[in-house]
This record gives structure tokens, C-alpha cells and sequence, in this order.
């Protein structure tokens, strides 16, 4: 059989191809057969092995499975060494066989030994399932087919065969067969795996091969959606190396790597060498050495650090993995075309056998299913690349922003910051499934021409000369696109930003009625983003005319040019679909490479702006010597002229300030507005610049800011702030900060959730909670930013005593107090007196007074009346506090309900302690039902495409479809005649239609510059500026902040690609299907049943695909409330060294959102396996039809329809990504409706009803039993109250927290609407006129001073109604003028977010600059001196006099001194007055008025 080998060779096609029973030889049966998978298990040996070793996933334990595996692998080397001993028989029996009879035995049963030690190899290494191996038992099963089929028919042939060989074949063969079975399921889990205690755990670890490339094992997940809409409960736990404790921590530490390195290298340049000390400590050098360092500088370029090296470092060896796929995909997508051309000819040649047909038919199939698996594999690797890479970067971003300087944060705001979260790490996500592209896409160019090259000669160059022409004017656009793409980022951060603040500021808003105002600097911002938006979509519809036009040129130039270069050239069937089914593969390329470019372009400005923040400077916490408490006595706070500045450019806040704090004292700040009382505690906290000077503080620190900060979380949990429940501590506590009545009044006590930003308590309450968890976590050093100023007095001297003051809680602990309340002074052990950013005096109340400073005098301006108190005994306030208080404020309840935002923020778990709490929730969820961000359920409703549709313009929206039927009937029509003309020897006829298809393309590229959307941003702000205060209350922000940036974003750049998209895959899919019918009408019989099939998965897939991506920006919200709230609290969790904590809450919260996101990813994957088989189907049933009819049937309709069901795969999986997509997103045009059908407050203006412009002339202001309450379901506030003031008259309103003092001014300006009764101002009923008629005409200084981002000129008169005169007086008046002329800019000075750059008390002087610039009839003060000393107060207070002499003025009081010369006083209790007079009157009266007076010490 060998000596004749070389013969046998040309033999051998006779027998395996041109035959109608074809076979192999048995030489190639016993060599090559028995060799392949052989060598492929070994060639796979050394890599897998050197893996298995590195990933250890934990030891599985034996069972059944696993024992049968090796028993079989045993037996099958039995059986192949049973060959091997026969052939050594029969060598004895000297009867010589060929030599392979001995190698090809010993070979396989080496390996089947190789194949039982993997099998243990995995089981010991927690392997569950293994490709590998399967592939292996599946190769030699089909090689062992082939072989089998041979024996079968040689049996049936001839009486000659080898009984052993065949037996040990056969036996051979089952064990093989067994064995694939066996590795198509998958092991137990390993043991000690995460798995076993997770209860929900991501069934993808313990899926079988099969079950992993075919994406089986989430089919559990999608019938439950399909059931019913999925909740947050079912879904999988993330894996683990998908968490942000795996991912996160390695980008950073690869960050910080990558910081360390480049800041290495300029300092050996810089610094002269022949002096290295001095190098090292930069800033102790002298100034010569400064200055001689920055002229260097510049000469060596910096490296910055590359924040993609680190992501690369980070992510880059599990993403390397997705290239070998994708290579491995785009060789074999040319599988496609090369085996058309063998089918075309096998149809031109009628002498061939029918098996050669069906044999390529099968090989289509394959290769086209492989093809889909390869795919899908490289795609899920991209998009958990993606993901891992988003998670990093949030976390890093979170990381870095509780560490970043004030200087820095003024360069990154809020907005800013949260657009990196959102926006920008979502870029990265796209990001990650294109890169690959980059190469892939040339790679894919460069095999298409070189195939086309082998088919049609050097007339290619003509379509490679289009292609290449083209390129230059993409380039130039995609260069354009970059800039407007910067443009929009821009104007969409400063719109986010404007939207934050006003959502913070909104009460202020509506009682200033600025809303309009607002709405024009909004929308104006908006009109730039709509300019580019508009810009960008002209260039996007001359680029896709131009990518449409260009596969149709190549192919029109590249045939013109074949066909009219030589007679002889003629164009056949086979060279025209060939090249046609090629350059439909060159056109994805093409099509695609100005995407991933735009992609590029887009993350690599992402890059640039997550590298500037990440690069921020940080504070330096070492500059503040922490010493820890044990190193003795001594002093516990020692500063040695030190000098303070916020940020290096700016001139140093604090000077020289030089003083030591002995453990266990109580020391005092006092100061003017502004003078650096502030400052100095941020300065002890680490949060300023040290320029010079020394300062140390021993122990453990607690800071109580000034304007409370409150998490959106349960009572208790702010006052814990992390720290383990101590109970009965934690009722010490509770009690001695006044707490315990605000207690009784929440509905569910302390557990009662407290809204963002703490909307449902007052601010003494939110400052009592601030200070309650100070006193909480027990501190060494306590540093008090003027607790007091926004608690009533005797509240205040509650707290003073039980806590602050020598006999509080804190009595042995170091204490800093900024305060301007002059009660406590006698009390404290040092003195600290501020002035101008220095300390102007310093000592004991008494050498103080000694020294007859400027302090003393101060003293005695405002210290008369207060020296008696403190001789009182303090009996009768306790029992205020407990009787009184308590009985007084249940009224309260109703005061401000609770803002439940979403249902992630607090920590699972931690409800369900008490069975209270159990009672409550059912009390309380009436109304917590509404606030958490909804995820809808069920389809999205067809109104919301016609809204769509109405925002574009039905008009166009019709047309556009329209011209796209157009092109496509155009397209199907000159391929069509294509075919014709290749069945045709006749060479002319295509020009026609190459006029018409040209023109209808440009027709269509043009009509898709169109879509631009300024309606639905206007309604939503409109929409959401119209609603009423309580619907903010309820809200939290993050959520209408994610209406304004992620939704606003999908619906101006996302859905109009979508929309094109769908379009397009929609016509190709119907103009394939009929394309196949012309061809073949038999296939009528199949397209039905797989369009059926293909619907259902579509349906199955979209009702789960639709409820994750709900749930998926439900579950965004909290990341980003809860970094918002942690921006503004950073300092307090600095000062309380709760980084760690907080970072964790963080992490879970984003890893929450990437478990609904993490299915979603997988289910696409999953739909597209599924589509694509369907697919793949159409292509094996059109190559069928074609070979069984192929005498009737032309080979020019052969190559047309399998030509065009070669695409139908791709398209069909757009086609239902994009629908998917499109119901997806189309969320998003639903949720920004959504806030147009909550209530609205009344209308702005009514103009039939409008009062005379000079309305009201005496101010004279009249409840009539007048009753109000904050919501429907709830108790009255203000009970029947009845009263007149007078034109001009001065009323002041007391009484204690809660009994409705401010309910009344909300009242006033309609922020709540009356409940019975009315208010009348000089005759007109307020409640008949518009909101702004009304609110322009009074005037409130409210409670808590809120400034916008802006100018200050702007902030005090927004319409631009006053000129600069008027605004100059008005700040002269509020003594704030000295303040404005001394600032660089004047008027033109920014405020910063929120006027974070003015102090409180400056704040609220600008808030009377602006009543006094409106100058109405009606002045409401709301608690407007809270926050200023009493010098200032006592300027305020005369300015009201002089300026508002014949205003009706209602001042809401907390300190009384100020309202004693009024004309009347007002004291309100639960919601009804209690007394009305003039204060001497009510003084005699000896009722409530006179026991407050006495706790102010007045009387």
C-alpha cells in the first residue's frame, strides 16, 4: 500500500471527488485522521497548562460526572495500546503491516493519558467546564466519523476485513461519543467558592462550555422577564472580578504609579545638581531658588502622566483575549464569498456530482455559525472590558474628590464633576467595543482587495482610487467633529451646572419670583448646545451620503472598468457576486471606521478632561501635625505663626496667627462678618494651605460646620455616622442636643428617613442633628462652627449648658467655639477676638475686660441687659424643655414630610431591627411610595414615539421615510439588473440606473440633517420650574439632574442614529427575503416559519432587555445623589476621617447599577446568538433551494440570493439591536414627559385678574381665618388665624421652633396654598392673582441666604431692571459696600456654586441689598440676622428702620432684642396666636412672650 504511494496520490481524487460516493484513502484514514486532533490537544498542552496553574479557582470534590471522565479516558488508551499490541503480534507472527500502524496507536493513546490528566488537572484546579477539551472529543469524533462511514461501506462491499481493528474501532468510536456527551455538562462548584454564600449568585461561573458560547445560561433570567418585569431582587450578584473592590484599587495604584514616575523626571532637570538637598525640599529653598527654578522649567517639556497607559496597564491582558477572536472572525468572514464562488460554478457545471452542492452548502452553514460564536465571544469580551473600565473610573473619580484642595474644586464643579461620572465614563464604555477596529478594520480592507485582485485583476485600482479619494474629506470632518464636539460637552456642563443650582436654590426662585429669569439663562445655554447639535447633524448627513455612495462607486468604477479595459473581459456571474458579496464586506469596514474614529475622538476628550481631574492637586492632611492623644498633658492645640491661604494664587486668609489651646479648654472666637472666624477651623482641619508657620493637634477631631450638613438617610444614621450603637450613649446624646421633642414629631422617630440635603427638618433642627453627631463619635478636639446662631435662645442655652458649655458632656474635652452671641463669654476659659484675618486680642473674659480694648466696649454696648442672667437658676428652662416643648410642637409633624428618595440609600439590611419600625413603614408608606425614581413596567406606550415624532416635525419625519423606501427599492432594482446583465453576454445597460440611485441617495443624506430637538428640553425645564415646592421637597435632585444630562443626552445624539440605523437594517431584511423569492420561489415555504421564530426571540427578548435597562438608570440616580451629597459634606467626612466609609458606600452603590447592567450586556449577546443562527438558517435554506433547483435556475439568481442571505445575518442582528435600542432609549423621551404630567403650582400670571402696577400702596395685609397645611393628607399648620396689620405698621412673630412661624410667610407667597381662609393685601385676595404679580410685589430676606454662580450684580438683579446706581446704593445700605469696591472685579465678581467664596454672614447681607434694591411695600424677614454678629445685626436693623419706614415690615425673630421696638409682636403656638401686642404690653402680661424674653435674659 506504501511502496505505491505516489501513484496512489493522483488516484485519489477519483476516489474523493470526482465520484458520486466519495471516500478516503486508508492511508489518509490512518494517518491524517487519526493525527489532527492529536495534535491539535497537544499544541493546546503547554498554554493551557501554564493557565490552569496561574487562575486556581478552587478544588472540586469527585463525583459520578468526573469519575466516569477518567474512566472512559482510561479505557480509551486501553483500547488504542490493544491496537498497538495486535500490530506487535502480528509482527511476531511475521506478518508486516505499514509503520503507521505502530505510530498512530502509541500516538493516540498518549494523548487520550494527556487527555484524563487535564481532566484531573481541572478538577483540581476548580475548572467546571472546559472548552478545551470538548473541542478535542469533538474533533476526533468527526474524524472518527469519517473513518467509521468507510468501514461501514468497505464492510458492506467486500467479504476482506480486519475483525480486531474494526471491533477496537468501533468500541473507539462509542467511547469518544460518550466522552463529548459527558464534557457538554459542567462540574459541581469548587469548594470555598464565593458561589455557595452568595444567595443570588451569576449562574455564568458553573454553565458548561456549550452553554457559555451560546449564552444558555441567562435563558433562566430572561423567561422570569419575559413572565413577568424583572425587579432589582432578581438579579444575579456581580462576579467577582467584575466588583468595584477588584477593579477599582488596581487603577488606582497603577494611577498613582504612573503620578510618581512623571513627577521623577522634571526635578533632575530643574534644580541645579551640584545642590540635590535643596531639591528635595522645593518650598523651604529661598526664594532665589524659586525663581531660578521657573526659568528652566519651560525648556524641558513635561511628561504628563498618561492616564491610558494606566487604563491599558489596568485592563489590557483580558481585552487582549477579544483581538485574537476578532482576527480569528475576520479571516473567516471571507469563508462567505470564496464558497459562493464555488457554488456559482458548481451551478455552471452540470456535470457535477449533487453531494458536491450540498457538501458546500454544509460547509456555508458552518462556517457562517462559527462565525457567530467567534463573534459574540469577542463582543462580550469588549463590553465586559467596557464595564470594568466604567466602574474604575467612577471609582477613582469618588476617590480622588474627597481628596482634591478648595482651589481645585472651584475649577471643577459639581456638574462638572458628576458629567465626568456619567458622560465621560460612559465614553469609555462605547469605547472598549470599538477600539479593536482600529487594526481590524484595515485588516479586513487590505484581505477584500487582495481576494478581489485575485478575481478581477488590476481594474480593482479603479475602486481603490474612489475609496482613497474619499478619505481626505472624512478626515476633514472628522476633525470638525471634535470641535463640536468640545462645543457641546462645554455648553452642556455649564447647562448642568446652572440646572444643579437652581435645584438647590429653587425655594429662593419662587419666593423672588426669578424663575423666568433663570429659564432665559438656561435656554440661552441651550440654543449654543442646539447650534452645534444643528452644525453637527449637517456634517453627519454630508458624511453619511458620502460612506452610502462610496461602496456603490467602487463597484460601479471597478466593473465599468473590467468590462471596458479588453473585449474579453466578460462579466460573469460568478466575478460579479463574488466581488459584489466582497465589497459588501469592505463596506462594513468603510462604514464603520468614521464611527470608531468619532469614538476615539470623543474618549480621547474624555481622557483629557478625567486626566485634568485626576491630577488635581491634593490637600495635604501631614501640613497639621496629628499627635496622638497619649503623649501627656501640655496643650492640645499649639499654632505658631501661621499663615493660611484657600488657593495659592489667592493673597493668604489667615496671617501670623500665633496661639496654644490647653487640653480641656473651652475657647471662644468672636469677629466681624467675614474676618476669618471660619477660616481658622477650616485651617485646623487641614482644609486651607500652609504657606508657613507650625501647627499641631492631639487626638482625634470632631468639626460642627455652619450651614449643617445632613445625609439622605434615617435620623439615626446621621447621628451614628458610622460608628457602632452604644443605646444608652447615643440617649445621652440625643437628649442633651435637644433632639429628643423633634423626636416625638417625625413619624417614625429616629429611623424616619431625612430627604437630601435634610428639606424635612428646620435648619435648628438639621443644626442640632450636626451637632448630635459630633458629640456622637467623641472626639478629643471639638471644633464649633456658631452652632447656636440657628437655634431659638433657649434652645440654644440648653445646648450650651448640656454640652458645650463647663458643665456639658464635653466638659473634659478641647473645645473651639465660633459664636457671636455674647451670653456665653463669661463662661468660656480663653477669649479669641478676629479681625481682618489676624487675631486682634486674645485672653480670659476677664483680662479682657481689663484691658479695655476694643472688645470690652463692644462688651458694653450689647452686654447690658445679659449680666443678670447669669445668676438665674435654670430650672424653669428645663422645664420648658420637657413640658412646654414638647406638648407645643406636635404640631410640627405636619411641618416639612419626609423626602424619601430612592430605595438604595440605606445599606440593605438595616430596617428590619425593631418592630417599631415595622409599624411605622406602614404609616409611612403612604408616602414614600411616590418619591423613589420609578422604574416603568410593561412596553413603552406608541404616544411616545408620536411625541417623538411631533418634537421632529411629522412633515419630516414621513418624508424621511419615504426617501429611504426610495433607496432601497433603488439598491434591490440595480443589483437585480446586475444579475440580469451577468446572465447576459450583451456589455452595457447599468448607466441608467446609476443616475437615479445617486440621486435618491443624496436625496436621503440630505433629508437626515434635519432632526434637532428644542421642544423637549423646553418643556421638561418649563415643566419642572412650574412645579410646586413640595415636589422638589419629595425629589431628590440627582434624579432631575439625570433627566437634565443622561436622558437629555440620549435624546439629542443617540436616538437620531438609532432611528437611521433602524431604518436602513429594516429595508435590507425585506429586500433580502424578496430578492431569495425571485430567486427561488420554494423558499416561501421556510421564510414564514424563521420570520415566526425570529419574532418570538425579538418579543422574548425585548420585554426582559426593556425592564434591565429600567432598572439600570433607576439604579444610576442613587450613584450619583450620593455623590453629590458627598461633594457637599466633604469637609465634615474629612474632619471625621470617614473616607474609608464612604468609599465603600460608593462602590456598593455602582455596583448595584452594574448588576442590572451586567444581564443587559448578556442578554444582547444572547438575542444576537439566537438572530444569527436564525440567519444563518435563511443562508442554508437559500444555498439549498439553489443547489436542489440549480438545472432550472440561472447562476446569476444564484449568486444574487445567496449573495444577499449572506447578509442578512448582519442585518437582522441590527435590526433587532436597533428596535431593542430604540424602545430602550426611547425611555428616555417617556421619562423627560414624565414630569410634565406631575402638579403644577398656579399660574405665573393671570391677566384678566392682574393688580394696578402701583398695587399695593399701604401694605396693609389681612388673614382672614386663615388656615394652612403642608399636604393633603396631613393635620393643619396654622389654625384659623386672624389678624391685621396695618399699612406701615412693624410686626414681629415669635414663638418657638415648629409653632408655625414660617408657615406663615410661606402662606404669604403661595409656596403653599391656603387650606381655608384668605389673605388680603390693600383689598385684593391674594389667591385670585398670578403667583409672580404677587411675588414681585413683597419682599422676603429668607433664612437661609442662597446665592447663584454668576456675577453679584447678577445675583442682585437678575432681570437687569436697576441700574448701576441704584444696585451701588442699595449695597451701601446693606453695608456691603466697603466689601464690593475692595474686590478686583466689583460688581463683576463670580460668586462661586452656591456663594460658597462669601461668607454666611456676607451672604446674607447681599440678600438685603436685594430687598432694598426692590424697595416694596411688604418686607418679610425670615430669622435674616441668624448668621451675623451683633454690630452687623444691629446695622441691619437700622437700615430696616430708616430705609422700609413705611414698608409694613414682618420680621420672624430668634433673637428678641431686635424686635422690641416694634409697633406689635405676634406670638404663634401650635398654629393659632396666642398673644398679639405691643411688646411693653405683652412684657406686663407675664405670658409666653415674658418667659422667652427671660431665657434671652432681656428682662
Amino acid at each position: 500500500m506504501w511502496d505505491r504511494s505516489g501513484a496512489q496520490m493522483h488516484g485519489d481524487w477519483n476516489i474523493t471527488w470526482h465520484t458520486d460516493n466519495p471516500d478516503f484513502t486508508k492511508c489518509f484514514q490512518n494517518t491524517v485522521l487519526v493525527w489532527v486532533p492529536c495534535v491539535y490537544l497537544w499544541a493546546c498542552f503547554p498554554f493551557y497548562f501554564l493557565y490552569l496553574c496561574r487562575h486556581n479557582r478552587g478544588y472540586i470534590q469527585m463525583i459520578h460526572l468526573n469519575k466516569a471522565k477518567t474512566a472512559l479516558g482510561f479505557l480509551l488508551w486501553i483500547v488504542c495500546w490493544a491496537d498497538l499490541f495486535y500490530s506487535f503480534w502480528e509482527r511476531s507472527q511475521s506478518i508486516y503491516r505499514a509503520p503507521v500502524f505502530l505510530v498512530s496507536p502509541t500516538l493516540l493513546g498518549i494523548t487520550m493519558l494527556l487527555a484524563t490528566f487535564l481532566i484531573q488537572c481541572e478538577r483540581r484546579k476548580g475548572v467546571q467546564s472546559s472548552g478545551v477539551l470538548l473541542t478535542f472529543w469533538l474533533l476526533a469524533l468527526l474524524c472518527a466519523g469519517i473513518v467509521f462511514r468507510s468501514k461501514v461501506l468497505h464492510a458492506l462491499r467486500s467479504d476482506k476485513i480486519d475483525i480486531f481493528r474494526d471491533v477496537t474501532f468501533y468500541i473507539y468510536f462509542l467511547l469518544v461519543l460518550a466522552q463529548l456527551i459527558l464534557s457538554c455538562f459542567s462540574d459541581h462548584s469548587p469548594l470555598f467558592s464565593e458561589t455557595i454564600n452568595d444567595p443570588n449568585p451569576c449562574p455564568e461561573s458553573g454553565a458548561s462550555f456549550l452553554s457559555r458560547i451560546t449564552f444558555w445560561w441567562i435563558s433562566g433570567l430572561m423567561v422570569q422577564g419575559y413572565k413577568c418585569p424583572l425587579e432589582a431582587t432578581d438579579l444575579w450578584s456581580l462576579n467577582r472580578e467584575d466588583t468595584s473592590n477588584q477593579v477599582v484599587p488596581v487603577l488606582v495604584k497603577n494611577w498613582k504609579k504612573e503620578c510618581a514616575k512623571t513627577r521623577k523626571q522634571p526635578v533632575k532637570i530643574v534644580y541645579s545638581p551640584k545642590d540635590p538637598a535643596k531639591a528635595e525640599g522645593g518650598s523651604k529653598g529661598d526664594v532665589n531658588e524659586e525663581v531660578e527654578a521657573l526659568i528652566l522649567k519651560p525648556t524641558q517639556r513635561e511628561r504628563k502622566p498618561s492616564l491610558f497607559k494606566v487604563l491599558y496597564k489596568t485592563f489590557g491582558p483580558y481585552f487582549l483575549m477579544s483581538f485574537l477572536f476578532k482576527a480569528l472572525h475576520d479571516l473567516m468572514m471571507f469563508a462567505g464569498p470564496e464558497i459562493l464562488k464555488l457554488l456559482i460554478n458548481f451551478v455552471n457545471d452540470n456535470q457535477a456530482p449533487d453531494w458536491q452542492g450540498y457538501f458546500y452548502t454544509a460547509l456555508l452553514f458552518v462556517s457562517a455559525c462559527l462565525q457567530t460564536l467567534v463573534l459574540h465571544q469577542y463582543f462580550h469580551i469588549c463590553f465586559v472590558s467596557g464595564m470594568r473600565i466604567k466602574t474604575a473610573v467612577i471609582g477613582a473619580i469618588y476617590r480622588k474628590a474627597l481628596v482634591i484642595t478648595n482651589s481645585a474644586r472651584k475649577s471643577s464643579t459639581v456638574g462638572e464633576i458628576v458629567n465626568l461620572m456619567s458622560v465621560d465614563a460612559q465614553r469609555f464604555m462605547d469605547l472598549a467595543t470599538y477600539i479593536n477596529m482600529i487594526w481590524s478594520a484595515p485588516l479586513q480592507v487590505i484581505l477584500a482587495l487582495y481576494l478581489l485582485w485575485l478575481n478581477l485583476g488590476p481594474s480593482v485600482f479603479a475602486g481603490v482610487a474612489v475609496m482613497i479619494l474619499m478619505v481626505p474629506l472624512n478626515a476633514v470632518m472628522a476633525m470638525k467633529t471634535k470641535t463640536y464636539q468640545v462645543a457641546h460637552m462645554k455648553s452642556k456642563d455649564n447647562r448642568i451646572k446652572l440646572m444643579n443650582e437652581i435645584l438647590n436654590g429653587i425655594k429662593v426662585l419662587k419666593l423672588y419670583a426669578w424663575e423666568l429669569a433663570f429659564k432665559e439663562k438656561v435656554l440661552e445655554i441651550r440654543q449654543e448646545e442646539l447650534k452645534v447639535l444643528k452644525k453637527s447633524a449637517y456634517l453627519a448627513a454630508v458624511g453619511t451620503f458620502t460612506w452610502v455612495c462610496t461602496p456603490f462607486l467602487v463597484a460601479l468604477s471597478t466593473f465599468a472598468v473590467y468590462v471596458t479595459v479588453d473585449k474579453n473581459n466578460v462579466l460573469d456571474a460568478q466575478k460579479a457576486f463574488v466581488s459584489l458579496a466582497l465589497f459588501n464586506i469592505l463596506r462594513f469596514p468603510l462604514n464603520i471606521l468614521p464611527m470608531v474614529i468619532s469614538s476615539i475622538v470623543q474618549a480621547s476628550v474624555s481622557l483629557k478632561r478625567l486626566r485634568i481631574f485626576l491630577s488635581h492637586e491634593e490637600l495635604e492632611p501631614e501640613s497639621i501635625v496629628r499627635k496622638p492623644i497619649k503623649d501627656g498633658g501640655g496643650d492640645s492645640i499649639i499654632v505658631k505663626n501661621a499663615t493660611f491661604t484657600w488657593s495659592r494664587s489667592d493673597p493668604p486668609t489667615l496671617n501670623g496667627i500665633t496661639f496654644t489651646v490647653p487640653q480641656g479648654a473651652l475657647v471662644a472666637v468672636l469677629g466681624q462678618v467675614g474676618c476669618g472666624k471660619s477660616s481658622l477651623l477650616s485651617a485646623l482641619l487641614a482644609e486651607m494651605d500652609k504657606i508657613e508657620g507650625h501647627v499641631s493637634i492631639k487626638g482625634s477631631v470632631a468639626y460642627v460646620p455652619q450651614q449643617a450638613w445632613i445625609q439622605n438617610a434615617s435620623l439615626r444614621e446621621n447621628v451614628l455616622f458610622g460608628r457602632q450603637p452604644q443605646e444608652r450613649f447615643y440617649k445621652t446624646v440625643i437628649e442633651s442636643c435637644a433632639l429628643l421633642p423633634d423626636l416625638e414629631i417625625l413619624p417614625s422617630g429616629d429611623r424616619t428617613e431625612i430627604g437630601e440635603k435634610g428639606v424635612n427638618l428646620s435648619g435648628g433642627q438639621k443644626q442640632r442633628v450636626s451637632l448630635a453627631r459630633a458629640v456622637y463619635c467623641d472626639s478629643d478636639v471639638y471644633l464649633f462652627d456658631d452652632p447656636l446662631s440657628a437655634v431659638d435662645a433657649h434652645v440654644g442655652k440648653h445646648i450650651f449648658e448640656k454640652v458645650i458649655g463647663p458643665q456639658g458632656i464635653l466638659k473634659n474635652k478641647t473645645r473651639i467655639l465660633v459664636t457671636h452671641s455674647i451670653s456665653y463669654l463669661s463662661q468660656v476659659d480663653v477669649i479669641i477676638v478676629m479681625s481682618d484675618g489676624k487675631i486682634s486680642e486674645m485672653g480670659s473674659h476677664q483680662e479682657l475686660l481689663d484691658r479695655d480694648g476694643a472688645f470690652a466696649e463692644f462688651l458694653r454696648t450689647y452686654a447690658n441687659a445679659e449680666q443678670n442672667m447669669e445668676d438665674e437658676v435654670v430650672k424653669e428652662v428645663k422645664q420648658m424643655e420637657n413640658g412646654v416643648l414638647i406638648s407645643e410642637t406636635a404640631g410640627k409633624q405636619l411641618k416639612r414630610q419626609l423626602s424619601n428618595s430612592s430605595s438604595y440609600s440605606t445599606e440593605p439590611g438595616k430596617h428590619n431591627s425593631t418592630a417599631d419600625m415595622q409599624k411605622s413603614e406602614a404609616q409611612k408608606d403612604a408616602w414614600k411610595l411616590m418619591e423613589a425614581d420609578k422604574a416603568k413596567t410593561g412596553q413603552v406606550k406608541l404616544s411616545v414615539y408620536w411625541d417623538y415624532m411631533k418634537a421632529i416635525g411629522l412633515f419630516i419625519s414621513f418624508l424621511s421615510i419615504f426617501l429611504f423606501i426610495c433607496n432601497h427599492v433603488a439598491s434591490l432594482a440595480s443589483n437585480y439588473w446586475l444579475s440580469l446583465w451577468t446572465d447576459d453576454p450583451v456589455v452595457n445597460g447599468t448607466q441608467q440606473h446609476t443616475n437615479v440611485r445617486l440621486s435618491v441617495y443624496g436625496a436621503l443624506g440630505i433629508s437626515q440633517g434635519h432632526l434637532c430637538f428644542p421642544r423637549l428640553h423646553l418643556d421638561l425645564l418649563h415643566n419642572v420650574l412650574r412645579s410646586p415646592m413640595s415636589f422638589f421637597e419629595r425629589t431628590p435632585s440627582g434624579n432631575l439632574v439625570n433627566r437634565f444630562s443622561k436622558e437629555m443626552d440620549t435624546v439629542d445624539s443617540m436616538i437620531p442614529q438609532i432611528i437611521k440605523m433602524f431604518m436602513g437594517s429594516l429595508f435590507n431584511v425585506i429586500g433580502a427575503c424578496i430578492i431569495i423569492l425571485l430567486a427561488t420561489p420554494i423558499a416561501a415555504i421556510i421564510i414564514p416559519p424563521l420570520g415566526l421564530i425570529y419574532f418570538f426571540v425579538q418579543r422574548f427578548y425585548v420585554a426582559s432587555s426593556r425592564q434591565l435597562k429600567r432598572l439600570e438608570s433607576v439604579s444610576r440616580s442613587p450613584v450619583y445623589s450620593h455623590f453629590n451629597e458627598t461633594l457637599l459634606g466633604v469637609s465634615v467626612i474629612r474632619a471625621f476621617e470617614e473616607q474609608q466609609r464612604f468609599i465603600r458606600q460608593s462602590d456598593l452603590k455602582v455596583d448595584e447599577n452594574q448588576k442590572a447592567y451586567y444581564p443587559s450586556i448578556v442578554a444582547n449577546r444572547w438575542l444576537a446568538v439566537r438572530l444569527e443562527c436564525v440567519g444563518n438558517c435563511i443562508v442554508l435554506f437559500a444555498a439549498l433551494f439553489s443547489v436542489i433547483s440549480r438545472h432550472s435556475l440561472s447562476p446569476g439568481l444564484v449568486g444574487l440570493s445567496v449573495s444577499y442571505s449572506l447578509q442578512v445575518t448582519t442585518y437582522l442582528n441590527w435590526l433587532v439591536r436597533m428596535s431593542s435600542e430604540m424602545e430602550t432609549n426611547i425611555v428616555a423621551v417617556e421619562r423627560l414627559k414624565e414630569y410634565s404630567e406631575t402638579e403644577k403650582e398656579a399660574p405665573w400670571c393671570i391677566e384678566e385678574a392682574a393688580p394696578p402696577t402701583n398695587w399695593p400702596q399701604q401694605g396693609r395685609v389681612e388673614f382672614r381665618d386663615f388656615s394652612l397645611r403642608y399636604r393633603e393628607d396631613l393635620d393643619l399648620v396654622l389654625k384659623h388665624v386672624n389678624v391685621t396689620i396695618e399699612g406701615g405698621e412693624k410686626v414681629g412673630i415669635v414663638g418657638r421652633t415648629g409653632a408655625g412661624k414660617s408657615s406663615l410667610t410661606l402662606g404669604l407667597f403661595r409656596i403653599n396654598e391656603s387650606a381655608g381662609g384668605e389673605i388680603i393685601i390693600d383689598g385684593i385676595n391674594i389667591a385670585k392673582i398670578g403667583l409672580h404679580h404677587l411675588r414681585f410685589k413683597i419682599t422676603i430676606i429668607p433664612q437661609d441666604p442662597v446665592l447663584f454662580s454668576g456675577s453679584l450684580r447678577m445675583n442682585l438683579d437678575p432681570f437687569d431692571q436697576y441700574s448701576d446706581e441704584d444696585i451701588w446704593t442699595s449695597l451701601e445700605l446693606a453695608h456691603l459696600k466697603n466689601f464690593v469696591s475692595s474686590l478686583p472685579d466689583k460688581l463683576n465678581h463670580e460668586c462661586t456654586e452656591g456663594g460658597e467664596n462669601l461668607s454666611v454672614g456676607q451672604r446674607q447681607l447681599v440678600c438685603l441689598a436685594r430687598a432694598l434694591l426692590r424697595k416694596t411695600k411688604i418686607l418679610v424677614l425670615d430669622e435674616a440676622t441668624a448668621a451675623v454678629d451683633l454690630e452687623t445685626d444691629n446695622l441691619i436693623q437700622s437700615t430696616i428702620r430708616t430705609q422700609f419706614d413705611d414698608c409694613t415690615v414682618l420680621t420672624i425673630a430668634h433673637r428678641l432684642n431686635t424686635i422690641l421696638d416694634y409697633t406689635r409682636v405676634i406670638v404663634l403656638d401650635k398654629g393659632e396666636i396666642v398673644e398679639c401686642d405691643s411688646p411693653p404690653v405683652l412684657l406686663q402680661k407675664k405670658g409666653i412672650f415674658y418667659s422667652m424674653a427671660k431665657d434671652a435674659g432681656l428682662v
